[in-house]
């Protein structure tokens, strides 16, 4: 028996040290993982020379973690010492529970402890949500005034957007904290027995239950100051709720909410007095009452009242009782959202086509871009992509380069390293030190073709030859860089890095070594091992091609190098490349925002940018605006990843309190580089959300907004986002002549139709140019409502439908073809006195995994009148009479029309033609007959002549009419 006394005895004291051991391990490891992360963070915050933002971030997390978490733990446990020392000091005799006594004598025993402990535990949960609020923290400290005010209190729009959020925490942060103090206090009460069932009758009432009381009483009472405080702050947010028609302070606000507010603060006063009245003596029916009479008063005057207010008072009369709210929503919202200087005229769009119209566009005709870049980066991919391992975005970009003088529009990508396609020898040192970057500039101008209907590349191939001015052409920062790589090494050191698939001796791979001054040096043990720990990776400790001259490259994707160094930023959803001074770089523009801006209508960021061309599932969804402005152009050097952010809009508030936050961070205007200035556009993203608002805001009469009798609606793409779910149309870069004007300009342009009509009713552009004294001038073209003209969904229809472009067609529309047609983007320009809309048409054959589009035909529609070619020149002069007054540029016929059109007037000359190219179609339809035949009997060979045969009267025809 003492031998299995001393084994129950001696387990116990070796269990001891285990645990201890195994505590005091994870306890390191965690502290190494937090550590690994700071550091590293900072470290990468320093290569890009933004550790102000790190530094000052972090001080104020800590700060606010400490100040906040001190603030709670000293709450409760306070409330929780005082309790215990007011507790009874002769217990009663067998007249408290079991439990309660065991509690009671744990308490006594450790009383410190375990009333440290849970105040510890929720300081540091206080102070992990206080550390949340950072940015909101010093937005509030280094805020700048709007300089406009709210028309109902006066206030500057910077005490929504600044002050009130912080406020709002604050106090109920401090609401929170003296709610779980005045808990704690009872709990600690209850287990001391300083109250009891008696004493809360007032039955038997102690100098301690005395003491408790009066304890809760102060506790009470300051909670309810501080529900006065908050119900002050309801009363300003009123400006900022939505009610039923909009953002804002509306009738049922102002009348009703705003007075009841006061009457609620005056109420929670009322109710504090009374419980510090009962400090002084104890009966609780003075504060109960008082307490009771605030609860039946919210619910009353809170949402009784504005309802009825809201029922039989301003819904039967709402337009009236409405309108000076709806205007200063109105206001409100177009200074938000920057439409307030929009220029609307009326617009007599003909429908007429006559010889010689299009003269005065003569400037802006040859720059009609053709290429669509949601079309062809197959194509780019199989001419351009020299090898499996490179990859061209879904969708190109548009830019905008000096070639021989003249500007062009032009469609650009980045032959960007496609990591996933890498499936043979996927190893760490492949993945991290070899395939390391992509490598070149690809540019087609935008209004060009091949004969052959590919792209008319101005600059590509490896190594980048071309029209673009000498620069280096390494992709080490991309959108498909998602993965971190570790490159350089001593001078003079083998290269390991893939740098191009034949630049080496006999043609074979070239090799590189990173020459930049981008990432992170990990040369010492100490980097290295941080991010070992941070990765999970530990051959960032082991392998030899991690050496004294290494550098580590992550957070290489340009949206994520933006959002880390300035969170406070939304950054669009486009970025795009561009050749400036020597470097390849991305452009990003980036927004500040809020939804704090004083009666401005809130809008939903994420659904107002998704277009056919940006989907909102790719998106965060939910994030609220109601104020925007392009306060940022960013730029982030594909190279080193070299992040610069200029400001834009030197007027913006926002920015210019973040840039106090952060002072350093944000680079003059004045400094942007010429060069640069070049490729800054319009954004995208501030255009559609925009477009979204004008298109209810284009008005500043309360009633028409009020009764929604002249609401523009973005119509569908006709095109990309047709099918179960559409797609709202994009708005397109062209390069436009605006009715009356002299000179074309580059623009962002869209158009609108009346709501739930097809129609169009409203064409919009802005000046696109960064370098004009015009740019971000909006200005809107309202068509007459007397004539009617096709929207961009009856043009598609119509065009689709037409026998004239069904039968230039036919051979790839067929079943069996081996060729397909594909529709590329629908553009419309203001020209001619009407509206022109364009669509090249691409074909693709379907008999091989590497076919990719070619433009093959120019679909033109002005009014009735329709023309299809080859050539833009070719379309037009069909719709114009045989003449449309001005030249494309594209070397084509002058006056060359197409016979089969019945709306163009046929030469008797071109009669032979005309006959002999129906000849041939009608050839041509009888071989495709006899191929169906021919595959309804199973004879595949005969088919595939008949068809071969078929397709080649096609073009004979085609060839026939445009001679």
């Amino acid at each position: 028996m003492t031998d299995h006394l001393d084994v129950d005895i001696d387990e116990p004291s070796r269990r001891g040290p285990l645990l201890w051991t195994v505590v005091i391990l994870g306890a390191l490891a965690v502290a190494a993982v937090i550590a690994s992360r700071v550091a590293t963070d900072y470290l990468w915050f320093r290569s890009v020379n933004f550790q102000t933002v790190f530094t000052t971030r972090l001080g104020a997390q800590i700060g606010l973690m400490v100040g906040f978490g001190l603030v709670m733990f000293a709450v409760v446990f306070f409330n929780m010492f005082v309790a215990y020392r007011l507790r009874p000091k002769v217990r009663r005799a067998n007249l408290d529970s079991e439990f309660l006594v065991q509690l009671r004598d744990a308490l006594d025993r450790r009383s410190t402890l375990l009333m440290a402990v849970p105040a510890l535990v929720l300081g540091v949960l206080g102070g992990v949500s206080a550390a949340s609020l950072t940015d909101t923290f010093l937005a509030w400290l280094h805020r700048t005034e709007f300089g406009v005010t709210d028309p109902y209190f006066g206030l500057d729009a910077s005490y929504y957007v600044f002050t009130q959020p912080w406020l709002t925490f604050v106090v109920g942060y401090l609401l929170f904290a003296a709610v779980v103090g005045g808990i704690a206090a009872l709990a600690i009460h209850f287990m001391t027995g300083a109250l009891n069932a008696a004493a809360i009758r007032n039955r038997g009432n102690t100098p301690a239950s005395i003491g408790a009381q009066r304890h809760l009483s102060l506790m009470l009472g300051i909670i309810m100051l501080l529900v006065a405080a908050n119900t002050v702050l309801d009363r300003f947010g009123l400006n900022l709720t939505q009610n039923q028609l909009f953002t804002g302070m509306g009738y049922t606000d102002l009348t009703t909410r705003v007075p009841v507010t006061a009457i609620l603060t005056a109420i929670a006063v009322i109710c504090a007095l009374a419980c510090f009245f009962n400090v002084w003596k104890v009966r609780w029916s003075v504060p109960g009452v008082s307490i009771a009479l605030l609860v039946v008063s919210s619910i009353l005057l809170s949402s009784v009242y504005p309802w009825a207010i809201q029922s039989f008072e301003v819904e039967p009369d709402e337009p009236d009782k409405e309108r000076p709210y709806i205007a200063n929503n109105i206001k409100a919202t177009r200074y938000a959202y920057d439409i307030a200087d929009v220029e609307i005229e009326d617009y007599e769009a003909t429908t007429d086509a006559s010889a010689g119209q299009l003269r005065a566009d003569a400037e802006a005709l040859p720059a009609i871009r053709l290429i669509d870049p949601a079309v062809v980066a197959k194509t780019f991919e199989q001419l351009q992509q020299v090898r499996g391992y490179y990859a061209f975005p879904e969708t190109l970009d548009v830019d905008r380069y000096v070639i021989d003088g003249k500007a062009t529009d032009s469609v650009v990508a980045v032959r960007e390293l496609d990591l996933a396609s890498v499936q043979e020898g996927d190893t760490w040192n492949n993945r991290r030190t070899v395939y390391t970057h992509g490598y070149g500039m690809v540019s087609a101008y935008g209004n060009q073709r091949e004969a052959n209907g590919e792209p008319v590349f101005f600059a590509g191939g490896i190594p980048t030859t071309g029209k673009l001015d000498e620069h280096e052409p390494r992709i080490y920062f991309g959108e498909r860089t998602n993965y971190y790589v570790v490159v350089g090494g001593p001078e003079g050191s083998e290269p390991v890095e893939l740098d191009t698939p034949s630049g080496g001796e006999g043609r074979t791979e070239s090799l590189y070594t990173y020459q930049g001054e981008g990432g992170v040096p990990i040369g010492n043990f100490f980097s290295r091992a941080a991010f070992a720990i941070r990765f999970g990776d530990l051959n960032l400790m082991l392998s030899d091609r991690v050496n004294d001259d290494s550098r580590l490259l992550h957070n290489r994707i340009p949206t994520q190098r933006v959002n880390e160094v300035a969170p406070w930023l939304t950054v669009d959803a486009d970025p795009y490349p561009s050749v400036v001074n020597g470097r390849i770089v991305w452009i990003l523009d980036a927004y500040t925002t809020t939804a704090s801006f004083p009666n401005s209508m809130r809008q939903d960021w994420t659904q107002a940018i998704s277009d056919s061309r940006t989907s909102a599932d790719r998106l965060l969804m939910g994030q609220q605006v109601n104020y925007v402005r392009n306060s940022v152009k960013a730029v982030v050097d594909a190279y080193d990843g070299t992040v610069t952010l200029y400001e834009w809009d030197e007027t913006d508030p926002i920015l210019q309190t973040w840039a106090k936050a952060f002072p350093g961070t944000i680079t003059p205007k004045d400094q942007i580089p010429a060069e640069l200035r070049e490729h800054l556009r319009y954004p995208q993203d501030l255009f559609k959300s925009q477009r979204e608002i004008l298109g209810r805001y284009h008005t500043t009469n309360a009633s028409t907004w009020y009764h929604q009798t002249d609401i523009w609606q973005v119509p569908n793409d006709p095109v990309h986002g047709a099918g179960t779910d559409p797609k709202k149309e994009p708005p397109y870069f062209l390069t436009i002549r605006w009715p009356g004007d002299q000179s074309a300009h580059f623009a962002n342009t869209t158009v609108f139709v009346p709501k739930d009509r097809e129609n169009l009713s409203v064409y919009m552009s802005v000046n696109a140019d960064a370098t004009s004294d015009d740019y971000g001038r909006k200005r809107v073209l309202k068509l007459s409502d007397s004539k009617q003209i096709a929207g961009p969904g009856q043009t598609y229809n119509f065009i689709s439908t037409n026998p004239v472009v069904a039968e230039r067609l036919l051979p790839f529309n067929r079943e069996g073809a081996t060729a397909s047609a594909i529709y590329g983007n629908l553009l419309t320009l203001p020209v001619g006195g009407g509206l022109l809309y364009v669509q090249p048409i691409y074909t693709q054959t379907r008999a091989t995994s590497a076919a990719y589009p070619a433009l093959r035909f120019i679909v033109v529609r002005f009014g009735e009148h329709i023309g299809i070619a080859e050539t833009l020149q070719a379309a037009l002069d069909q719709v114009f009479q045989g003449d449309a007054g001005a030249e494309t540029g594209e070397g084509e016929t002058p006056g060359a029309v197409d016979p089969t059109d019945p709306t163009t007037p046929v030469d008797p000359g071109d009669a032979t033609a005309q006959e002999r190219a129906r000849t041939l179609l009608d050839e041509a339809e009888a071989l495709f007959k006899g191929a169906d035949e021919a595959l309804v009997a199973g004879d595949l060979g005969d088919y595939q002549a008949k068809m071969k045969a078929a397709e080649a009267k096609v073009l004979e025809a085609v060839k026939a009419l445009d001679e």
